[in-house]
Parts: structure tokens; sequence; C-alpha cells
């Protein structure tokens, strides 16, 4: 069984009632093992040899209220194959844990602090996971899956994975902050073969953020009369012909 070479981020920002996690690895389409999160809950990154039951297993025993460190506790001990886990969880408060089990591949290791815990396996070296923290800590006050985004390319650039790039996943949740205000998944893209996953994962994050993203008000124009007049035209052209 492939080990996913991976590193990853779980986050969130409270003030905003975001969570999410950010993930590249040297592994066919990331995005459908590792990240898993629910608003209020938290979120959790399965890798290494991933026990993918840590994904639905912790975000219920957060949702109990179990902190993060709590949950880590509770998934691996129950876990002969612990020693071949690691494990990333940010629980509803801002707490972080991270784990790495004995048998994981050189560079292997985590870092945690206030609402994210960074981790990797089969990485270039520790520069890595640090260059993921301080990423997201020198990124304060934008938005979440902005600074997921930053942390993963700072983390490439400081070297990576070991054994190079291949597929890329950004998650993020909110209460009602989803497509239509229907759903909690505020965007769920992935890069699953890419030569350069962190970067198409960005074209894609900023392709979403153009469709569905909320446009600043300082951005804001307003609507006089010849550009009403020229929206309505372009409208009309499009086939609107009662746009008003």
């Amino acid at each position: 069984m492939a080990r996913p070479s991976t590193y990853s981020i779980v986050a969130c920002d409270l003030e905003r009632g975001e969570w999410g996690v950010g993930v590249q690895s040297k592994f066919l389409a990331v995005g459908s093992v590792v990240p898993w999160a629910e608003p209020q809950a938290g979120a959790i990154a399965t890798q290494a040899l991933a026990n993918v039951s840590y994904g639905p297993e912790g975000l219920e025993l957060l949702r109990s209220g179990l902190s993060a460190e709590e949950t880590v506790a509770r998934l691996t001990e129950a876990d002969e194959g612990r020693a071949d886990r690691q494990l990333g969880i940010v629980d509803g408060q801002g707490l972080a844990s991270s784990y790495t089990g004995s048998a994981c591949l050189d560079w292997a290791g985590g870092a945690t602090g206030d609402c994210y815990a960074a981790q990797g396996n089969i990485l270039v070296s520790e520069a890595t996971v640090t260059a993921l923290a301080r990423a997201f800590e020198g990124t304060a006050g934008q938005p979440l899956a902005e600074r997921l985004l930053a942390a993963l390319a700072a983390a490439q650039r400081a070297g990576g994975d070991r054994r190079g790039q291949q597929s890329a996943s950004l998650l993020v949740v909110k209460k009602g902050g989803g497509y239509g205000g229907t759903s909690d998944v505020m965007m769920d893209l992935r890069v699953d073969d890419h030569p350069a996953p962190i970067d198409e994962l960005r074209r894609l994050y900023e392709m979403h953020d153009l469709l569905f993203g909320e446009t600043p008000e300082e951005e804001w124009v307003p609507v006089d009369q010849t550009l009403a007049t020229e929206l309505r035209e372009r409208l009309a052209g499009l086939g609107y012909e009662d746009a008003n």
C-alpha cells in the first residue's frame, strides 16, 4: 500500500467561524483521503499510512465535546497501527494537537500553535513544517483559505516532500457558508494529479473566489444612469430582455 508523503495544515478562524485543511502530497488525489472538517466541531488531517476512519470518527468525538488533544489520544490509543499514522486536529475552540507515529518515515513531525496544527512525513527536513507554521502565523487577518494556501506555498519553497509533488487540496467549511447558504462547505478544491499542484490549487481558488466570493465593499462600483443603460444592453444581448 502506498504511503502518501504529505504535509498539511489544519486550522480555524474563530472570528469568521471557519475551519479548514490545506494539504499537498506525492500521492494521487490526496484530497479524497486526508482532509476532514465540520463547522464548530473542528478540522482533521489523517496521513502517512492514513487511517481514513480518523476523519469521521474524529469529528464525532470533537462534536461530543472532546478537545483536539483528547481526540488524538482516543483515536490513536484504539488503533494497533498507530505507529504508522500521522494526525493533526484543531477543535471548535481553536485548540490544536499533532501526532506522529514512531514508524513514520523521515523526516516526520509536527508543530502546533494558536488555531493550527502543521505536520508532514517523508519531508526534505523539518523546515517544511516550520514554514507551514510561520506562514500561517504571518498571515493573520487574511481569510482562512488564503492563509492555508500561503502556508502550502511556503512549505514547498522550504523543501516540501522528499519525493516531489503530485496532488493538493483545500477544504474550508463554515455554517451556512456554502453554495446558496444551504451547504457548510465553502470550498472543496482538489488537484488530483499535476506537476505543480499548489500553483494549480491557487488558480482554482482564484477562479472560485471570482465566481462565488464576496466582492469587498471598497471595490463596489456605483451604478449611475450611464452604467445602468450599458448593463441593460449587455444583458439584453445575452438574452435577458426583461432585465431591469
